[in-house]
């Protein structure tokens, strides 16, 4: 069937396997806002509510982007440049997706359905910022860094200003990461007049900033445990944490971009599933 069809290259357009990014730190907002495991209700509609926005957000972002992914060498042959998809169907998927998401925040509380909106109004603009602003890739770590406190907000229906701590973290993480991936574009940017730090202050520089981010998600990791009195084995995590952020960035030189690859994002998925994995471990077994 045509519209099978459709929905599954839609599904490989946006990677929908890579949800795993943002949700284990969503789920570790949700174990600190239950102090353990959430009901298994709260557990399913917040699981819905993530893939859904997140599967809206990047199909918004390939409908927003398809002529200039067009004009990319190294992105012509996605979906919707390549023809293989409408701009209709991408745009009816983005519809339903968000519905899906709305519909699964009225499930959780009347502060989550509030708020659904603002959420998505930051996950789909997002796209447009690499038009006006070299900080876009803050933006897309804001994007997902509201994970945590919206999964904070799904169980407890109210915000502790102490989950923003983990909301910064998962910014930076993001933020850094994204500004990696932006080198290979650096020159397309350049030409086309699109934003981004590589663009500006260079590839040997922005690897030093997209470094200087992720010490700072470091550094907001470690104040997070602390403000939960978080034990030794959510302290590994971090440790773990760390030795991959070292690791990953030591795959990439200002004159080797070669290792960017799907490879490259799989470790940014060991990343977050290990982190949640140890603080998971850690609440568990205090309780």
């Amino acid at each position: 069937m045509p519209v099978l069809h459709n929905l599954r290259v839609t599904l490989e357009m946006i990677k929908w396997e890579h949800s795993i990014f943002a949700l284990p730190f969503a789920l570790c907002g949700a174990m600190l806002a239950a102090g353990g495991f959430p009901s298994l209700r709260q557990l399913v509609w917040i699981i819905v509510a993530m893939v859904a926005a997140r599967s809206a957000a990047m199909a918004f972002n390939r409908w927003a982007d398809a002529s200039i992914d067009a004009a990319n060498p190294r992105t012509s042959t996605r979906a919707l440049p390549a023809g293989h998809l409408s701009p209709a169907f991408v745009a009816t998927f983005v519809v339903v997706s968000s519905a899906i998401f709305i519909f699964a925040a009225s499930q959780l509380n009347r502060l989550a359905l509030m708020l659904s909106p603002v959420a998505l109004a930051v996950l789909l603009l997002y796209s447009y910022t690499k038009r006006v602003t070299r900080w876009s890739h803050l933006v897309l770590g804001f994007a997902l860094g509201i994970a945590p406190s919206a999964a904070w907000i799904a169980v407890r229906g109210s915000l502790d200003p102490r989950i923003l701590l983990l909301t910064a973290a998962v910014t930076f993480w993001v933020g850094g990461f994204d500004v990696l991936y932006a080198c290979q574009d650096f020159e397309f940017d350049r030409q086309s007049g699109l934003h981004s730090i590589p663009r500006y202050v260079g590839i040997p520089t922005a690897l030093w900033i997209a470094r200087g981010f992720h010490l700072v998600m470091v550094g907001l990791l470690v104040a997070l445990l602390i403000v939960f009195g978080m034990g030794k084995i959510a302290a590994v995590g971090v440790v773990a944490v760390i030795l991959l952020l070292l690791y990953e960035h030591s795959l990439v030189r200002p004159n080797d971009l070669s290792k960017l690859n799907a490879a490259f994002f799989t470790m940014n998925g060991v990343i977050s599933v290990l982190f949640f994995v140890f603080v998971a471990s850690d609440l568990l077994l205090r309780k």
